[in-house]
C-alpha cells in the first residue's frame, strides 16, 4: 500500500514550524543566547581581571621582597657600624683604664720606693744605733756615736 504525500498538511506543518520557530526564537532562544553571550563575556572579563590582579600581586610581592632585602642590608650595615663604634669605644675605654692604672701603679711604686728608702735610712740608723750599743756593751765603755767605728 502506498500513501501519497498530502501537500496541504505538509505545507501547514512547515508554516506552523516556521511560525513556532520564530515565536520561540523571539521569546526563548534570543534572550537565552543573549544571556549565554553576556555570561561568556562577563566570565572572560573576570578571567582577564583575575590575571591582571595576579600579575599585580606578583609584582607587589617582588617589590616587597626587594624592599625587605634593602631594609635587611641597611639594618646589617647599621648594626656593623654600631658594633665597630662600640668596639672602638670599648678599646678607648680599656686604653684609658690602662693609662689610669699605669699612673696609679707608678704612683704606688714611687710611694713604695720612698717607703723603702725611708725604711733603709731608718734601718741604717737603727743598725748604727744598735752597733753603737753593742760596741758599748762589748767594750764596756761609751763609744763616740759621731766617730767611726773602726777604733
Amino acid at each position: 500500500m502506498h500513501i501519497p504525500p498530502d501537500w496541504g498538511v505538509f505545507a501547514t506543518l512547515l508554516v506552523s514550524f516556521l511560525a513556532f520557530w520564530m515565536v520561540f526564537g523571539w521569546i526563548f532562544f534570543g534572550p537565552f543566547l543573549k544571556l549565554l553571550g553576556d555570561r561568556e563575556h562577563r566570565l572572560k572579563d573576570l578571567n582577564d581581571r583575575t590575571e591582571r590582579l595576579l600579575q599585580e600581586e606578583r609584582t607587589a610581592v617582588k617589590e616587597r621582597e626587594q624592599q625587605l632585602a634593602a631594609i635587611r642590608r641597611d639594618a646589617l650595615a647599621r648594626r656593623e657600624t654600631e658594633r665597630r663604634q662600640a668596639e672602638a669605644e670599648a678599646a678607648k675605654m680599656i686604653e684609658e683604664a690602662r693609662a689610669e692604672a699605669r699612673v696609679e701603679l707608678d704612683a704606688v711604686r714611687a710611694g713604695i720606693e720612698k717607703s723603702i728608702d725611708a725604711a733603709q735610712v731608718e734601718l741604717h740608723q737603727m743598725a748604727q744605733t744598735l752597733a753603737v750599743e753593742l760596741a758599748q756593751r762589748v767594750l764596756g765603755r761609751p763609744v763616740n756615736a759621731g766617730g767611726s767605728l773602726n777604733n
